[in-house]
């Protein structure tokens, strides 16, 4: 099932929609004419320093931000009949021919709707560029069963798959359950009854077995809810399967993998079906789905810098801050224990974090990226529009306005007192088996799983999975052809090209070490014993070869994006240990070579940084021997910029001794801890 899933996926998103053609150009283009007006940077108006003393933001900012969004995207609608469809981006998304263009128009329609419909429900005479929001919609809503309109979406053919189409519905039942009185009830009978048939002919259908059930359901549960006859049978089925996807601690299985899908879909998706659907008509079902919600609220917050900065991770990245949408949905139903201050700071951070970046729209538009537009992050699923998923966040607007969410003073919860400077604090995720690592002395947050997505699954095997960690002050970079390599593992394989480390099997965590073990998926006669140990500023790698054949590898650090146009550069020697520094202006990073390694470089490497085009990159590079069990041992470091390494931040490791199937390591402190690889 876990490789089905992944497979079918390929086959039903490359395919766009049901129209689309079996063939496509090099580049196909959309001809949209960017908006003749630009928005101006975001800006926290009148902030409230009272309530929100780190951010400044409360409800009335969130609304703001909303509209800020919602204005960019209706910049291009000038009429009525205007489409929501925005200027392509030059890459791999997209519609690639004619036959996509009516799903890329039904994206950009229904993923806007994530944002207009909260501020609709409070304001039903919302005004963008001269034109009346809810007369836009409810007019485009009567187009997609106007067969004579350009944005017309055939019902899906009697023995047709699930399709993009069927996200998008699901979507929008999802906005139709939240502002039915603006959006459903004043549309004519015969429109209603039209897009009636047409939503269910996808969501009375098959659909891919993850998260995509919950367009189904969406579909399903709202026309029911209107009176119309649904397939119940299938309803309830879906829900059930929903269900097994749980693996507890908050997380569910998106099939084959644990990312933000967990949140920004199975966990939104079945807290807000529960509010408007659930309770009533599967009283157990969405008793369930609160007791899977419940435990987020104790480890999923640790996911986020102290600031709230997200952590780039996962495929789908360009969904940005619609990872923080289980934050205000917790105040739906309040829970006294939950820190409702630290919820919101986490999330008006997080939203913060890209709409205060410079780089965040191109033409009015958030862009195809983390910050800019950034080709390596982008799925071939995607469309200019798919970026408005982040609307999702404002979804929260739905909670209402005198929840603790919006009322609770803001504060850094743990951040503030419980995690001191000089430590390192760790939590496991027991479901998911994702260490969260939290670092006091610079307020960063990491995240390290396992996973094992092989090079035939299109959306997983990549640098948004495969990093040995991902952590908020340092977006992952894309691997070089050239074996330029960050946070993580490349091996020179038989095909004469660096292959990254992708198949890894969790071990365990015990005493503040993090195991894995991993094989090459060309050659399984490459592998290591991987150890990770937190330290208060970076880490510890202890890594056991445990190969039966020859090969180059080597090994990256973080990496540093050029912000300033020069990122300093030096070399030291420690107590006979090589040691790398580079200093970007905000951060610098230190590599030092325990055991193990052959040579150090410092590379620039150009167009592989989601940040900016330039970039610096620590590595470290050797060659595997046979059979022989060598331990690579390494320190992967960072402080703030401009203060300087003393000996003991450059070297907190006193001594390494091998030991009974591991390493005894004796820290510069005098700690003691005996790292066993399994």
């Amino acid at each position: 099932m876990r490789n089905l899933g992944g497979a079918f996926l390929l086959s039903v998103l490359l395919a766009g929609s049901a129209q689309a053609q079996s063939t496509a150009p090099a580049f196909f283009d959309t001809n949209v004419a960017p908006a003749t007006t630009k928005l101006p940077p975001f800006v926290v108006t009148q902030p409230d320093k009272t309530l929100s003393p780190f951010t400044g933001m409360t409800r009335k900012h969130w609304q703001e931000a909303a509209r800020y969004l919602l204005a960019g995207a209706f910049s291009y609608v000038r009429t009525l009949d205007d489409p929501m469809q925005f200027p392509k981006e030059p890459g791999k998304s997209y519609p690639r021919n004619p036959g996509q263009v009516p799903t890329e128009k039904l994206e950009g329609l229904c993923r806007t709707l994530f944002m207009a419909a909260p501020l609709l429900k409070e304001n039903p005479a919302l005004a963008l560029n001269n034109v009346k929001v809810a007369d836009y919609y409810r007019h485009q809503l009567t187009e997609l069963v106007n067969p004579a309109s350009p944005t017309y979406i055939k019902p899906r053919a009697a023995n047709g798959g699930p399709s993009q189409n069927l996200v998008e519905f699901g979507g929008l039942a999802v906005a139709l359950f939240a502002a039915p009185e603006i959006l459903w009830n004043p549309l004519p009978k015969a429109t209603k009854d039209a897009l009636v048939a047409t939503m269910l002919s996808y969501g009375d259908g098959p659909t891919v077995p993850q998260n995509w059930r919950y367009f189904n359901i969406f579909i399903l549960s709202f026309f029911e809810s209107q009176g119309y006859p649904v397939n119940e049978k299938l309803l309830e089925e879906y829900l059930q399967k929903q269900l097994t996807h749980y693996r507890g601690a908050g997380w569910y299985d998106d099939a084959p993998s644990f990312d933000y899908y967990s949140m920004w879909a199975f966990q939104m998706y079945g807290r807000l079906w529960s509010e408007y659907y659930g309770r009533q008509h599967y009283p157990q079902i969405a008793q369930q789905l609160t007791a899977n919600f419940a435990p987020l609220a104790d480890g999923y917050p640790r996911m986020f810098g102290r600031d709230g900065q997200m952590i780039m991770w996962g495929r789908s990245i360009t969904y940005r801050f619609a990872a923080v949408v289980p934050f205000p949905l917790m105040g739906l139903q309040p829970d006294a224990a939950t820190n409702f201050g630290w919820m919101r700071r986490i999330a008006s951070g997080a939203m913060l974090q890209f709409l205060e970046n410079p780089d965040f729209l191109e033409d009015n538009v958030p862009t195809l990226g983390f910050y800019g537009s950034f080709e390596p992050a982008v799925q071939p699923y995607s469309c200019r529009g798919s970026v408005y998923w982040m609307g999702k966040a404002f979804l929260g607007l739905l909670t209402p306005a005198d929840s603790p969410f919006w009322t609770a003073p803001e504060n850094e919860g743990p951040w503030a007192k419980e995690l001191a400077p000089g430590t390192v604090f760790n939590k496991l995720e027991t479901g998911p088996n994702l260490l969260v690592t939290n670092y006091p002395n610079t307020g960063a947050a990491e995240l390290r799983t396992a996973p094992h997505q092989p090079f035939s699954d299109p959306y997983r095997h990549d640098e948004n999975y495969n990093r040995l960690s991902y952590n908020s002050a340092f977006p992952w970079q894309a691997d070089g052809p050239n074996g330029e390599v960050a946070m993580n593992y490349v091996f020179k394989n038989k095909e004469n090209q660096w292959e990254p480390l992708r198949l890894y099997t969790f071990e365990g965590f015990e005493d503040g070490v993090y195991y894995r073990n991993a094989v090459l998926e060309s050659n399984k006669n490459i592998s290591l014993h991987l150890a990770d140990m937190p330290l208060p500023n970076g880490i510890l790698r202890l890594d056991q070869n445990t190969s039966t054949e020859a090969a180059a590898v080597r090994l990256g650090h973080y990496a540093l994006p050029n912000l300033t146009g020069t990122i300093k550069r030096s070399t030291r020697k420690v107590k006979g240990h090589e040691v790398r520094i580079i200093d970007n202006g905000t951060y610098q990073l230190a590599l030092v070579s325990l055991s193990g390694w052959q040579n150090l470089e410092t590379l620039d490497t150009n167009g592989l940084h989601p940040v900016k085009p330039g970039s610096t990159v620590l590595n470290v590079s050797g060659n595997l021997a046979p059979n022989q069990p060598t331990l690579y041992a390494t320190l992967m470091l960072w402080k703030k910029s401009g203060a300087s390494w003393s000996t003991k931040e450059l070297l907190p490791v006193k001594k390494l001794t091998p030991a009974a199937a591991g390493v005894l390591v004796e820290m510069a402190n005098g700690d003691k801890k005996t790292v066993k690889f399994k």
